[in-house]
């Protein structure tokens, strides 16, 4: 098993959602942790939580998109630290709607933050771990990187490109830098990412949606970051499809 105490950590998108219980979790198992979001307020209330339980957290104002400002967080938490041990490429947008709607701004913004900014958080942070000849990527999917939904074409795009950019950066990396890489593809997670969701219809879909089942937590992602983190170092958790038991689809 592998020991989380005093393993540096970054977590993009920890402003909230998964990315929010995700960075908790690693602090409660000993990880000292970078969290890295735009809303650096919501950061702040973070690191508050963080420290009530004993953990240690970096604030970090990173916009994925923008490939400075990953390199300067990147570089800040490293000059700190000295190290980066696991990153969680969190950082997603899902905004539903029909691709006859033509909403091209939003499929912009999705392959912009879902799959260009993992690859720019993913280049920042391998150069360290190469360096260190160890490391672990965690790269947010979803069960939408395994199946198509209507009205999710786009955002399914972008996390069938995670799944595929995950696999051939473990088959990489892990036999030469001995870095490991898991695939984390989420079901349903009552996450801020529904109020992206311009399309009224859509919407109240997932407010529907919501009423049928019990959806997964934040929390329960942490907790299959951090069984994946504490893995032996000679096992890499390559993939893993985690579902609410009542979700038949």
């Amino acid at each position: 098993m592998t020991n989380l105490n005093e393993k540096i950590a970054l977590v993009t998108g920890a402003s909230s959602g998964i990315g929010a219980a995700t960075a908790l979790k690693l602090a409660e198992a000993g990880a000292r942790v970078g969290i890295a979001a735009r809303r650096t307020e919501k950061l702040n209330e973070l690191k508050m939580k963080i420290e009530a339980v004993g953990g240690e957290a970096m604030v970090l104002e990173m916009d994925v998109v923008d490939p400075t400002s990953v390199e300067a967080s990147v570089k800040t938490l490293v000059n700190t630290y000295g190290a980066i041990d696991i990153l969680v490429n969190n950082a997603g947008v899902m905004p539903l709607s029909d691709i006859d709607q033509f909403k091209v701004d939003e499929w912009h913004r999705m392959v912009d933050v879902n799959v260009k900014g993992l690859f720019n958080t993913t280049a920042a942070v391998l150069p360290q771990m190469i360096k260190q000849h160890s490391g672990h990527v965690f790269n947010m999917s979803s069960i939408a990187g395994r199946k198509v939904f209507k009205g999710l074409s786009v955002y399914c795009a972008t996390k069938h490109a995670v799944a595929a950019f995950s696999d051939g950066l473990r088959m990489e990396v892990g036999p030469k830098h001995n870095i490991r890489v898991t695939c984390i593809q989420p079901g349903a997670v009552a996450t801020e990412l529904y109020d992206h969701i311009t399309d009224p219809g859509y919407r109240q879909q997932m407010d529907d949606l919501a009423g049928q089942m019990t959806f997964l937590k934040g929390e329960d992602i942490g907790d299959t970051v951090v069984f994946a983190a504490q893995a032996p170092a000679h096992v890499d958790v390559a993939e893993l499809f985690v579902l609410p038991v009542e979700q038949g689809w």
